[in-house]
């Protein structure tokens, strides 16, 4: 092996080389924006501690994706805030419940958006926790919770999802949603599983995005712990054999170990960046002590670890930084420098 002075990697930095060498890109068919539709609201509501995100009314789903689509965001995210909750999550799986009609909005406005639904039961029990619970020690019934993701599974599919992401963690979630949907005539409808979700600090934010949050107890009897490497490693192990079309990281920016360690399994690794770390980036941007170029290093950063797509709330600013003034999509390197959003 040579060295100094035959051997100089500077010569590699050079502004015209720079672009021969990139080894990791970012283009805008890797990202997922995720959107909030509240049943309760004929107006767009501000998220306070996600700063430039809104929860939206139903009405402005199909403009909202038409809009997206305008500037290269092909795929989203949706959660849903319904007006009724109860013990059992019945408005998760009502025909026109929240995130059915924001399907049927998006899909009649846009066909050929990507439309994924976050399936889960927490914004949809008066509880907060993420399915059935058991009587007599309200702890969460995994068994008897599979039935009910089979059914919200089934009501997406029937409004016109792409992908289903069940984020409950419940023991054996893929496989009783491949049957389920399998049995229903749904076989092209993939399966995006959230098979390294940590019981993470970092989903605050979140829960006031969604109104999520619950009443007692936490939820680190079913999310994984965010000291155990090898046990994602095994879920997503798991969640693979039971038939996921893609696997999850999240929260994803602390994760790059765990994103490396899931490619070996050749499914699609899907990396979140999370609502924490989302408002960890808007607040240093707001006080003046970064630029919109972290943006694109924490996504490059995800790319760079093995992740094929990424969620997060950057996505329509990330579009718009993709857009010279020519007009012209490009990829993203991070060489830009530009101030971070605000009223995005």
């Amino acid at each position: 092996m040579s060295m100094f002075p035959i051997t100089r990697m500077r010569r590699l930095r050079l502004p015209i080389i720079r672009p021969l060498v990139q080894e990791t890109y970012l283009h805008l068919d890797d990202l997922i924006c995720p959107l909030f539709f509240d049943e309760a609201i004929t107006a767009p509501l501000s998220i306070s501690s996600m700063p430039g995100q809104q929860r939206y009314p139903v009405s402005m789903a199909g403009d909202i994706a038409h809009n997206l689509f305008s500037i290269g965001i092909r795929a989203i995210l949706l959660f849903g805030i319904p007006k009724h909750k109860d013990s059992q999550g019945t408005s998760a799986y009502d025909e026109n419940g929240i995130v059915q009609r924001a399907v049927r909005e998006i899909k009649k406005a846009v066909p050929n958006m990507v439309v994924i639904t976050d399936l889960c039961a927490c914004e949809y029990t008066d509880h907060g926790h993420c399915g059935i619970l058991e009587m007599s020690s309200a702890e969460l019934a995994n068994d008897e919770s599979l039935a009910l993701m089979d059914k919200i599974a089934i009501s997406h599919a029937q409004t016109g999802a792409d992908i289903v992401a069940p984020s409950s963690m419940l023991d054996g979630v893929v496989s009783s949603i491949r049957a389920a949907l399998d049995r229903e005539g749904y076989s092209k409808v993939c399966i995006m599983a959230y098979s390294s979700k940590f019981a993470s600090a970092l989903y605050g934010p979140f829960r006031e995005a969604a109104d999520s949050g619950y009443s007692f107890g936490d939820r680190k009897g079913y999310q994984a712990p965010i000291t155990n490497r090898r046990e994602a490693y095994r879920e997503s192990e798991l969640d693979a054999l039971e038939g996921a079309d893609f696997l999850m990281v999240k929260p994803a920016g602390w994760a790059g170990d765990v994103i490396s360690d899931i490619c070996a399994f050749n499914i699609p690794v899907v990396a979140y960046q999370v609502s924490g770390e989302y408002a960890m980036i808007m607040a240093a941007c707001e006080k003046g002590w970064l630029q919109s170029d972290v943006i694109i290093e924490s996504l490059l950063s995800l790319k760079r670890a093995g992740a094929s797509l990424i969620i997060t709330y950057f996505a329509e600013e990330v579009a718009k930084l993709a857009t010279p003034r020519g007009g012209a999509k490009t990829p993203l390197s991070g060489d830009l420098n530009s101030s971070c959003p605000r009223d995005v």
